[in-house]
């Protein structure tokens, strides 16, 4: 059970606050300026970032968002994220636990939301990167925020910060449930394939453990599944820059496949919390084109967790390990 008197912070990475150029923009100023986002020594970063990367990507990008943008909740990842958070928050009223979400880069920012926090005086904060999957990149990148905005306060409370939750019980049973779920109401595919999103791979080689942790769920998802090992396989998407990132890249083996023999896939991104831009547009509707292109006869991506009735038990289940004297699932 948690502690009553506690804060609980859904932090996510964050959108542009319109699917304008502009917008976009900014947002990808804030984000791709980020050390942890990108390990290159600033003064080369940002020759590049200004010079070859905001002149031209922003109108690309925002023409990506427009095809997934709300007309009246806006960005997937915000609207989803918030509606988890309320949810979250409705399942725990009563109970003394407050339950607010934000955004590492836009609104609301982490800095805001802990402010609140300190306001109502709580004694206890626990952070929840919505990340299953440990990475310097985005978690580190949270706690970097958290602390920044903590390191300015007289008395901290007490901080309890969940760096993963990659093969907690709850969240594997919920992929493969929602899977499951896809398959009766769809029919099953020939293969199934986890799509995380993709890292540099000299990150794994300095240590971050992201890459193996991703392996580890999709084996434990399968395994809940009844699947062998002829039936799914993992891929990373995204790929930016010329580095070599973790393989196999996505759009690579959807190219291959049907001349594998391979003609029907089902898509799922066990690493997204919620459906956002790389779900939606890039998987859902790009890499559909790559494969049907390919000689493929049909693709189906099946949805994150987004805001369901799982994914709220997750949320909770997952806080709760933390007060438990069990071992972690």
């Amino acid at each position: 059970m948690i502690p009553a008197n506690t804060g609980v912070l859904l932090a996510n990475l964050g959108s542009p606050a319109a699917p304008t150029t502009a917008a976009v923009r900014k947002f990808l100023k804030d984000f791709l300026w980020d050390p942890r986002v990108v390990n290159i020594q600033r003064p080369v970063w940002w020759l590049i970032l200004h010079g070859a990367v905001l002149p031209f990507r922003p109108a690309k990008s925002a023409k990506a968002y427009r095809k997934v943008w709300d007309a009246e909740k806006g960005s997937p990842l915000t609207f989803l994220t918030r509606q988890l958070s309320e949810k979250t928050a409705g399942r725990l009223r009563g109970q003394g636990i407050e339950v607010a979400y934000a955004m590492r880069y836009g609104t609301p920012a982490i800095a805001t939301q802990l402010q609140q926090f300190k306001a109502l005086g709580l004694e206890r904060i626990i952070v929840l990167p919505l990340y299953p999957q440990y990475s310097s990149t985005t978690t580190a990148s949270v706690y970097d925020d958290v602390v920044n905005e903590l390191k300015q306060w007289r008395h901290i409370p007490s901080l309890q910060f969940i760096s993963d939750y990659h093969r907690n019980a709850c969240y594997i049973a919920a992929v493969a449930d929602s899977i499951k779920q896809a398959w009766r109401e769809q029919g099953k595919n020939e293969l199934l394939m986890m799509s995380f999103h993709g890292l540099p791979e000299r990150l794994t080689a300095w240590g971050d453990p992201y890459f193996h942790q991703c392996h580890k769920t999709a084996a434990l998802i399968a395994e809940q599944l009844g699947l062998n090992g002829n039936e799914w396989i993992i891929v990373f998407q995204s790929r930016f820059g010329k580095a070599e990132w973790l393989k196999p890249y996505c759009v690579n083996t959807l190219k291959a496949l049907p001349g594998q023999g391979i003609k029907t896939v089902d898509m799922v991104c066990p690493g997204f919390a919620v459906d956002c831009l790389e779900t939606l547009e890039e998987i859902a509707i790009e890499n559909k084109a790559v494969f049907i292109a390919a000689g493929g006869a049909d693709y189906r991506y099946i949805p994150a967790l987004n805001d369901s009735d799982a994914h709220v038990d997750v949320v909770i289940n997952v806080l709760g390990n933390l007060f438990r004297s069990l071992p972690e699932a």
